[in-house]
């Protein structure tokens, strides 16, 4: 199953926001509002039209993600203080030990993957992708611990076995969570459920899981395309064991069991709208999460290749709900 298209379908505005980060996101002789933009913003200044699998299709994905990366950091980064009803709505969510594990074990399959391959500016883009996932897993911990959540011990994370394996599981699995995170976190802004403060702390966080999977799919069409055409068969058959095992894995967190074999809260990314004090239908939902994904890819360059999957199941599932 591929995740991309050779034409990137019109996008609205991008988001704007995150100054909440303050000193924490300046980066040096920058402003915060600098700093956000150019996370949001960024267009390669060479013209033309860009060839996909070619050379400059690999500098153009990766100059993508290592140019807009926001060099905050999480251990500066100033948690507001929350009422009690707000600080209760946020620790009762049903979220924090499967997205910290979720980020542990990201950041330790794309490192290892990373170490595979030789070519200098993807290497460097992977280590950045690698960073930052570790990095979201600090801000978890900062945000869990600032606000005094509860969290079951973590497991140990092992590299993966099959490197290859381990990165096409995390791209395509932030394919399909980010899609669903971006309309849960529009209605959470929304209904006011996050307070305005913790919205704009925690929204560079958000931003750069979708660079991560404009990277990701760029890089699949990039890579199926420079393989020799009997390797391409294979390479087909592993992404489709993977959409395979990311389908069980989520069925079984909709039956409240998690990858690993333990129990979660059922059905938050199907409930999560009504759970973050909006209640939306099935179909307004899937709208939310449309405008969201669209919005959040609007400010990237044009010729980068934005991800179809989930969008398109999204729109052919839209049909038969509310």
């Amino acid at each position: 199953m591929s995740e991309t298209s050779d034409r990137a379908e019109p996008v609205a505005p991008p988001l704007r926001g995150s100054a909440a980060l303050g000193r924490a996101s300046t980066p040096p002789g920058g402003t915060v509002e600098q700093a956000d933009h150019a996370m949001r913003h960024w267009t390669d200044p060479s013209p033309g039209p860009v060839r996909i699998g070619s050379a400059r299709h690999l500098q153009l994905f990766c100059n993508m993600l290592l140019q807009t990366h926001n060099p905050y950091k999480p251990a500066v980064i100033d948690w507001p203080a929350l009422a009690p009803e707000a600080l209760h709505r946020v620790t009762s969510l049903p979220i924090w030990d499967i997205a910290v594990q979720t980020e542990g074990r990201a950041s330790i399959r794309v490192q290892t993957f990373a170490d595979t391959v030789s070519e200098p500016l993807l290497r460097r883009a992977l280590e950045m992708d690698g960073a930052e996932e570790a990095r979201h897993k600090v801000v978890l911990s900062k945000l869990v611990e600032a606000y005094g959540i509860a969290l079951a011990p973590e497991p140990d994370y092992p590299p993966p076995r099959d490197p290859e394996w381990g990165w096409l599981v995390t791209g395509y699995s932030e394919c399909i969570d980010s899609f669903f995170a971006f309309g849960l976190f529009a209605a959470a802004r929304r209904s006011g459920f996050f307070p305005a403060e913790l919205v704009e702390t925690f929204e560079p966080v958000i931003q750069e899981e979708g660079r991560h999977i404009l990277f990701f799919v760029n890089w699949a069409a990039w890579y199926r395309r420079n393989l020799p055409w009997w390797r391409r068969p294979r390479f087909a058959l592993k992404v489709a064991r993977v959409w395979a095992f990311l389908v069980w894995e989520r069925i079984g967190i909709a039956r409240g069991i998690d990858a690993d074999g333990v129990a979660q809260d059922a059905n938050f990314t199907l409930n999560g709208s009504a759970a973050l004090g909006e209640a939306l239908t099935p179909g307004a939902m899937i709208g939310l999460c449309l405008a969201e994904n669209d919005r959040r890819m609007a400010g990237y360059d044009a010729r980068l290749l934005r991800p179809v999957t989930v969008p398109r199941l999204a729109r052919l599932a839209r049909r038969f709900v509310k």
